[in-house]
Protein backbone atom coordinates (compact mmCIF):
# COMPACT_ATOMS: atom_id res chain seq x y z
CA UNK A 1 0.00 0.00 0.00
CA UNK A 2 1.08 3.48 -1.04
CA UNK A 3 2.44 6.13 1.79
CA UNK A 4 -0.35 8.16 2.96
CA UNK A 5 0.17 11.83 1.79
CA UNK A 6 2.04 14.67 3.99
CA UNK A 7 -0.43 16.64 5.04
CA UNK A 8 -3.48 16.05 7.66
CA UNK A 9 -6.03 17.71 9.70
CA UNK A 10 -6.51 17.66 13.40
CA UNK A 11 -9.17 19.15 15.65
CA UNK A 12 -8.94 22.44 13.36
CA UNK A 13 -5.13 22.50 12.30
CA UNK A 14 -4.04 21.52 8.80
CA UNK A 15 -0.57 19.75 10.29
CA UNK A 16 2.15 17.60 8.70
CA UNK A 17 0.96 13.89 9.22
CA UNK A 18 4.62 12.80 10.92
CA UNK A 19 3.93 15.56 13.60
CA UNK A 20 -0.18 14.79 13.74
CA UNK A 21 -0.45 14.24 17.66
CA UNK A 22 -3.21 12.77 20.09
CA UNK A 23 -3.95 12.04 23.61
CA UNK A 24 -3.38 8.90 24.73
CA UNK A 25 -6.32 8.99 26.82
CA UNK A 26 -8.20 9.77 23.75
CA UNK A 27 -11.74 7.37 23.43
CA UNK A 28 -10.28 6.18 20.31
CA UNK A 29 -7.31 5.03 21.43
CA UNK A 30 -8.61 3.81 24.67
CA UNK A 31 -12.12 1.81 23.45
CA UNK A 32 -12.80 2.37 19.57
CA UNK A 33 -15.30 4.85 21.07
CA UNK A 34 -14.94 6.47 17.49
CA UNK A 35 -16.00 5.98 13.60
CA UNK A 36 -14.88 6.96 10.62
CA UNK A 37 -15.42 7.24 7.08
CA UNK A 38 -13.16 6.44 3.84
CA UNK A 39 -14.43 8.66 0.62
CA UNK A 40 -12.30 8.07 -2.53
CA UNK A 41 -11.22 11.56 -5.17
CA UNK A 42 -11.30 11.53 -8.43
CA UNK A 43 -10.10 14.82 -10.69
CA UNK A 44 -9.80 16.40 -6.80
CA UNK A 45 -13.37 16.05 -6.20
CA UNK A 46 -14.83 13.90 -3.34
CA UNK A 47 -17.00 11.13 -4.92
CA UNK A 48 -20.45 9.90 -3.96
CA UNK A 49 -19.96 12.75 -0.90
CA UNK A 50 -22.98 12.68 0.36
CA UNK A 51 -23.91 9.13 0.48
CA UNK A 52 -20.75 9.31 2.68
CA UNK A 53 -21.50 12.06 4.92
CA UNK A 54 -24.90 10.49 5.24
CA UNK A 55 -23.71 7.01 6.82
CA UNK A 56 -21.01 9.36 8.86
CA UNK A 57 -24.42 11.24 10.37
CA UNK A 58 -25.65 7.92 11.14
CA UNK A 59 -22.61 6.48 12.47
CA UNK A 60 -22.17 9.22 15.04
CA UNK A 61 -25.77 9.25 15.70
CA UNK A 62 -25.66 5.53 16.68
CA UNK A 63 -23.24 6.30 19.27
CA UNK A 64 -24.81 9.49 20.65
CA UNK A 65 -22.60 11.88 18.92
CA UNK A 66 -23.45 14.87 16.81
CA UNK A 67 -21.88 15.79 13.45
CA UNK A 68 -19.33 17.93 14.22
CA UNK A 69 -19.26 19.74 11.30
CA UNK A 70 -22.01 20.51 8.49
CA UNK A 71 -21.77 19.34 5.12
CA UNK A 72 -20.75 22.78 3.89
CA UNK A 73 -18.07 22.75 5.74
CA UNK A 74 -16.81 18.93 5.33
CA UNK A 75 -16.69 19.86 1.85
CA UNK A 76 -14.90 23.09 2.26
CA UNK A 77 -12.28 21.37 4.33
CA UNK A 78 -12.17 18.42 1.95
CA UNK A 79 -11.57 20.43 -0.96
CA UNK A 80 -8.25 22.39 1.08
CA UNK A 81 -6.69 18.87 1.92
CA UNK A 82 -7.31 17.41 -1.34
CA UNK A 83 -5.55 20.79 -2.70
CA UNK A 84 -2.69 20.66 0.20
CA UNK A 85 -1.90 17.17 -0.78
CA UNK A 86 -1.61 17.94 -4.52
CA UNK A 87 -5.27 17.33 -5.70
CA UNK A 88 -5.73 14.54 -8.64
CA UNK A 89 -6.81 10.89 -7.00
CA UNK A 90 -7.09 10.36 -3.79
CA UNK A 91 -8.98 9.10 -0.51
CA UNK A 92 -9.73 10.58 2.44
CA UNK A 93 -9.66 9.30 5.84
CA UNK A 94 -12.03 10.65 8.03
CA UNK A 95 -12.28 9.83 12.14
CA UNK A 96 -14.69 11.45 14.78
CA UNK A 97 -13.73 9.92 18.06
CA UNK A 98 -15.74 10.93 21.82
CA UNK A 99 -12.96 12.85 22.52
CA UNK A 100 -10.22 12.42 25.70
CA UNK A 101 -10.55 13.22 29.59
CA UNK A 102 -8.20 13.09 32.57
CA UNK A 103 -8.71 9.06 33.21
CA UNK A 104 -9.97 5.96 31.59
CA UNK A 105 -13.84 5.84 32.44
CA UNK A 106 -16.24 3.54 30.81
CA UNK A 107 -19.05 5.24 30.86
CA UNK A 108 -19.21 8.43 27.94
CA UNK A 109 -18.92 11.74 29.28
CA UNK A 110 -21.56 14.06 26.98
CA UNK A 111 -18.99 17.03 28.23
CA UNK A 112 -16.27 16.09 25.74
CA UNK A 113 -15.17 17.85 22.65
CA UNK A 114 -14.89 15.06 19.73
CA UNK A 115 -11.51 14.56 18.49
CA UNK A 116 -11.59 14.88 14.85
CA UNK A 117 -8.68 13.71 11.99
CA UNK A 118 -8.50 13.21 8.39
CA UNK A 119 -5.57 12.02 6.31
CA UNK A 120 -5.13 11.65 3.07
CA UNK A 121 -3.10 8.68 0.65
CA UNK A 122 -2.78 8.23 -3.27
CA UNK A 123 -5.57 6.13 -4.85
CA UNK A 124 -4.32 2.95 -7.16
CA UNK A 125 -6.51 2.90 -10.93
CA UNK A 126 -7.54 -0.38 -11.25
CA UNK A 127 -4.86 -2.73 -12.54
CA UNK A 128 -4.45 -4.45 -15.58
CA UNK A 129 -4.00 -7.86 -14.06
CA UNK A 130 -7.26 -7.35 -12.36
CA UNK A 131 -9.32 -6.12 -15.47
CA UNK A 132 -8.10 -9.91 -17.19
CA UNK A 133 -7.73 -12.36 -13.97
CA UNK A 134 -9.70 -10.99 -11.01
CA UNK A 135 -8.99 -11.46 -7.95
CA UNK A 136 -8.99 -14.09 -4.94
CA UNK A 137 -11.18 -14.43 -1.86
CA UNK A 138 -11.51 -17.11 1.11
CA UNK A 139 -14.20 -17.61 3.44
CA UNK A 140 -14.18 -16.71 6.69
CA UNK A 141 -16.33 -16.79 10.00
CA UNK A 142 -18.29 -14.04 11.09
CA UNK A 143 -17.08 -13.04 14.20
CA UNK A 144 -17.83 -9.38 14.45
CA UNK A 145 -20.51 -7.53 17.00
CA UNK A 146 -24.39 -7.25 16.20
CA UNK A 147 -24.20 -3.71 15.14
CA UNK A 148 -21.90 -4.09 12.28
CA UNK A 149 -24.17 -1.81 10.29
CA UNK A 150 -22.08 1.46 12.21
CA UNK A 151 -18.99 2.26 10.86
CA UNK A 152 -16.94 1.65 14.04
CA UNK A 153 -13.32 2.09 14.26
CA UNK A 154 -13.62 -1.56 16.27
CA UNK A 155 -12.42 -3.38 14.14
CA UNK A 156 -10.32 -6.05 15.30
CA UNK A 157 -12.16 -9.06 14.01
CA UNK A 158 -12.07 -7.65 10.44
CA UNK A 159 -8.37 -7.26 10.95
CA UNK A 160 -8.05 -10.78 12.10
CA UNK A 161 -10.57 -12.44 8.83
CA UNK A 162 -8.18 -9.89 6.71
CA UNK A 163 -5.02 -11.10 8.02
CA UNK A 164 -6.42 -15.11 7.34
CA UNK A 165 -6.71 -13.82 3.50
CA UNK A 166 -3.45 -12.28 3.69
CA UNK A 167 -1.47 -15.21 4.63
CA UNK A 168 -2.58 -17.38 1.34
CA UNK A 169 -2.54 -14.63 -0.79
CA UNK A 170 -5.89 -13.51 -1.20
CA UNK A 171 -7.47 -10.28 -1.79
CA UNK A 172 -10.18 -10.31 0.97
CA UNK A 173 -11.89 -12.63 3.45
CA UNK A 174 -15.75 -13.24 2.67
CA UNK A 175 -17.56 -13.40 5.97
CA UNK A 176 -20.26 -16.22 6.46
CA UNK A 177 -22.71 -16.60 9.48
CA UNK A 178 -25.50 -19.28 9.99
CA UNK A 179 -24.88 -20.42 5.97
CA UNK A 180 -25.27 -17.17 4.52
CA UNK A 181 -23.12 -14.26 2.80
CA UNK A 182 -22.90 -11.09 5.34
CA UNK A 183 -20.01 -9.51 3.07
CA UNK A 184 -16.34 -9.02 3.19
CA UNK A 185 -13.78 -8.04 6.16
CA UNK A 186 -13.48 -4.26 4.39
CA UNK A 187 -15.99 -4.65 1.75
CA UNK A 188 -19.56 -5.65 0.37
CA UNK A 189 -20.55 -8.64 -1.67
CA UNK A 190 -22.71 -9.02 -4.48
CA UNK A 191 -23.39 -12.39 -6.60
CA UNK A 192 -24.23 -13.27 -9.81
CA UNK A 193 -26.63 -16.25 -10.92
CA UNK A 194 -28.29 -16.48 -14.45
CA UNK A 195 -27.74 -12.87 -15.15
CA UNK A 196 -29.31 -11.40 -11.72
CA UNK A 197 -27.40 -9.47 -9.59
CA UNK A 198 -28.05 -10.62 -5.63
CA UNK A 199 -27.32 -8.73 -2.28
CA UNK A 200 -28.18 -9.82 0.79
CA UNK A 201 -30.52 -7.32 2.88
CA UNK A 202 -28.82 -4.91 5.07
CA UNK A 203 -29.90 -4.46 8.48
CA UNK A 204 -27.68 -4.63 11.54
CA UNK A 205 -25.36 -7.51 10.51
CA UNK A 206 -23.66 -5.54 7.56
CA UNK A 207 -22.55 -2.23 6.78
CA UNK A 208 -24.77 -0.19 4.48
CA UNK A 209 -21.92 0.14 1.60
CA UNK A 210 -21.96 3.17 -0.22
CA UNK A 211 -20.22 1.42 -3.48
CA UNK A 212 -23.06 -1.46 -3.48
CA UNK A 213 -25.51 0.64 -3.89
CA UNK A 214 -23.93 2.43 -6.66
CA UNK A 215 -23.47 -1.12 -8.28
CA UNK A 216 -27.15 -1.82 -7.68
CA UNK A 217 -28.40 1.86 -9.06
CA UNK A 218 -26.07 1.40 -12.42
CA UNK A 219 -27.06 -1.75 -12.95
CA UNK A 220 -31.12 -0.98 -13.03
CA UNK A 221 -29.85 1.77 -15.58
CA UNK A 222 -28.48 -0.87 -17.71
CA UNK A 223 -30.58 -3.43 -17.59
CA UNK A 224 -28.76 -6.07 -15.10
CA UNK A 225 -32.04 -7.98 -13.02
CA UNK A 226 -31.57 -7.13 -9.59
CA UNK A 227 -32.69 -8.64 -6.56
CA UNK A 228 -32.19 -8.36 -2.19
CA UNK A 229 -32.50 -11.67 -0.45
CA UNK A 230 -30.56 -13.63 1.48
CA UNK A 231 -27.82 -15.68 0.03
CA UNK A 232 -26.83 -18.98 0.86
CA UNK A 233 -23.19 -20.27 1.17
CA UNK A 234 -23.94 -22.62 -1.46
CA UNK A 235 -25.59 -19.44 -3.55
CA UNK A 236 -22.25 -18.12 -2.87
CA UNK A 237 -20.17 -20.92 -3.84
CA UNK A 238 -22.44 -22.12 -6.60
CA UNK A 239 -21.81 -18.53 -8.65
CA UNK A 240 -22.05 -17.46 -11.70
CA UNK A 241 -19.42 -14.48 -10.63
CA UNK A 242 -18.72 -12.68 -7.60
CA UNK A 243 -17.98 -9.08 -6.78
CA UNK A 244 -16.33 -7.03 -3.98
CA UNK A 245 -17.22 -3.44 -3.55
CA UNK A 246 -14.47 -1.59 -1.97
CA UNK A 247 -14.48 2.23 -1.66
CA UNK A 248 -11.22 3.04 -2.64
CA UNK A 249 -11.57 0.47 -5.74
CA UNK A 250 -14.56 0.10 -6.95
CA UNK A 251 -16.61 -2.90 -7.83
CA UNK A 252 -14.07 -6.19 -8.14
CA UNK A 253 -14.28 -9.48 -9.78
CA UNK A 254 -13.72 -12.48 -7.55
CA UNK A 255 -12.02 -15.91 -9.97
CA UNK A 256 -11.23 -17.95 -7.19
CA UNK A 257 -12.77 -18.63 -3.63
CA UNK A 258 -10.97 -20.97 -1.18
CA UNK A 259 -8.75 -22.27 -4.24
CA UNK A 260 -11.27 -22.82 -6.26
CA UNK A 261 -12.83 -20.80 -9.52
CA UNK A 262 -15.56 -18.73 -9.34
CA UNK A 263 -17.79 -19.29 -12.81
CA UNK A 264 -15.44 -20.03 -15.42
CA UNK A 265 -12.60 -18.53 -13.32
CA UNK A 266 -12.09 -15.25 -15.15
CA UNK A 267 -13.73 -11.85 -15.12
CA UNK A 268 -17.30 -12.12 -16.17
CA UNK A 269 -19.62 -10.15 -18.71
CA UNK A 270 -21.98 -8.84 -15.31
CA UNK A 271 -18.85 -7.06 -13.72
CA UNK A 272 -17.60 -6.07 -17.73
CA UNK A 273 -20.49 -4.30 -18.10
CA UNK A 274 -20.99 -2.91 -14.45
CA UNK A 275 -17.39 -1.84 -14.56
CA UNK A 276 -17.92 0.53 -17.33
CA UNK A 277 -20.90 1.64 -16.49
CA UNK A 278 -19.23 2.81 -12.87
CA UNK A 279 -16.43 4.04 -15.06
CA UNK A 280 -18.60 6.38 -17.34
CA UNK A 281 -20.49 7.36 -13.80
CA UNK A 282 -17.20 8.37 -12.10
CA UNK A 283 -16.01 10.28 -15.22
CA UNK A 284 -19.12 11.93 -15.61
CA UNK A 285 -20.02 13.22 -12.25
CA UNK A 286 -15.98 14.13 -11.72
CA UNK A 287 -17.22 17.48 -13.91
CA UNK A 288 -19.92 18.46 -11.60
CA UNK A 289 -20.53 19.77 -8.45
CA UNK A 290 -20.92 17.90 -5.23
CA UNK A 291 -24.57 18.94 -4.90
CA UNK A 292 -25.35 17.89 -8.49
CA UNK A 293 -24.16 14.31 -8.36
CA UNK A 294 -26.74 12.02 -9.39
Amino acid sequence: MASPLPIAWLNGNFVPLAEARISPLDRGFLFADAVYEVLPVYDGRPFLFNAHMGRLERSLAAIGMAAPLERAAWISLFDELISRNGGGNQFLYVQVSRGAEFGRNHAPNPTLSPTVFLMASPLASLEDSVRESGVTAVTHPDERWKRCDIKSTSLLPNILAKGAAAQVGATEAILLADGCLREGSSSSVLVVRDGTLYAPPEGADILPSTTRALALSLAERIGIPRRIEAISEAALRHADEVLLGFATRGVLPVCRIDNLPVGRGLPGPIWQRLQAAFEAYRDTVARLPVDEEA
